[in-house]
């Protein structure tokens, strides 16, 4: 969220504030399942292949986490088991079950987020795999964890306004943190919003403030105020890169092609591995007929996320693009 922090006997992470709905609206989850997926298991099979209690199982099933049934699929096992990963870290149910209602209402292909999804978990916040990145499952931002040389090119830090005080660029400091917490959280909105505006009073040129205020207005369908928000953090640090990217985002989701791909190209001058900005690029040039320059960031992506389940859609736009240049001929 245009911030890096050092988490707790872990290495450091950069959480990103994205917009993904341009991804998710082109591109679906795609579930691989073994042979053994029309399988069906006993109660007490599950009891005993996951060493758990009729108790939890009852109480998973009660809060509706997992579904009411005498025999059990692979599917259910697999539920069960993320159920069973996440008690194992501390998770309580009711957050458990708003995450669910989330990734269902952001992912609307997705019925059964938990059997459906890579789930991960840090202790504190749920997460699921997407477009080869971690989504954090309540607020639906995603998580990039980069490593040293990356973060150089993708990060952000504050510049300090004219005549402000260490003290106050302090303070605004704990106000962004603070307002990171909250969505994180899976706190109300405006209470992440006052945060944030904490944050950009005491400092006015604190960059990602301004980028996280940006995407929770893109969220809330309040476009005008996203743009805004956005344009405030480029005029702050021209070389914002996801700053860049979320406005080509704004500017794809308004119809606004040229405009978007300006902000994508300029995403990708600064930070010529982001992954995201090659796939919404490769997308964008399909729609404009630009096959080649469909082909070429494709191709970029694969390098950038080449394991992913996303990067099967990559590869399938691939070959239908080689199949429409076959058919049309080099000339189309």
């Amino acid at each position: 969220m245009g911030i890096i922090t050092h988490p707790p006997g872990g290495r450091p992470s950069h959480t990103i504030s994205v917009t993904f709905v341009q991804a998710v609206r082109h591109a679906r989850i795609l579930l691989v399942l073994k042979a053994s997926a029309q399988q069906e298991y006993s109660r007490q099979d599950v009891l005993r292949m996951l060493a758990i209690s009729p108790q939890q199982l009852r109480g998973w099933q009660r809060l509706g986490l997992v579904r009411e049934a005498a025999r059990f699929t692979f599917s259910d096992l697999i539920a069960l088991k993320a159920l069973q990963k996440l008690r194992e870290n501390r998770i309580p149910p009711k957050q458990i079950g708003r995450a669910l209602v989330s990734l269902k209402q952001k992912l609307s292909h997705v019925e059964h987020p938990l059997s459906e999804l890579k789930i991960s978990c840090d202790g504190r916040t749920i997460a699921v795999q997407v477009a080869g990145q971690r989504m954090e499952a309540i607020s639906g931002q995603m998580l990039f964890d980069f490593d040293t040389a990356e973060i150089d090119n993708l990060k952000t830090f504050s510049v300090p306004a004219k005549g402000l005080t260490a003290d106050a660029e302090r303070e605004a400091e704990q106000w962004f943190q603070r307002g990171l917490d909250l969505e994180e959280g899976g706190a109300p909105m405006a209470a992440a919003i006052e945060a944030y505006d904490k944050a950009i009073h005491l400092n006015p040129n604190a960059a990602g403030a301004l980028v996280n205020l940006g995407t929770i207005h893109y969220h809330l369908r309040k476009f005008p105020e996203a743009q805004r928000y956005y344009e405030q953090a480029i005029a702050v640090d021209p070389r914002y890169a996801l700053a860049h990217f979320n406005l080509g985002n704004l500017c794809d989701e308004w119809g606004r092609l040229e405009e978007a791909m300006e902000h994508y190209t300029t995403a990708l001058k600064l930070h010529p591995n982001y992954g995201d900005a090659h796939y919404n690029m490769a997308l964008l040039c399909e729609r404009l007929g630009d096959y080649l320059g469909a082909t070429r960031h494709w191709k970029a992506y694969l390098k950038v996320d080449p394991a992913s389940s996303w990067s099967a859609i990559a590869k399938r736009q691939l070959e239908k693009l080689r199949q429409t240049v076959v058919h049309r001929g080099p000339n189309g």
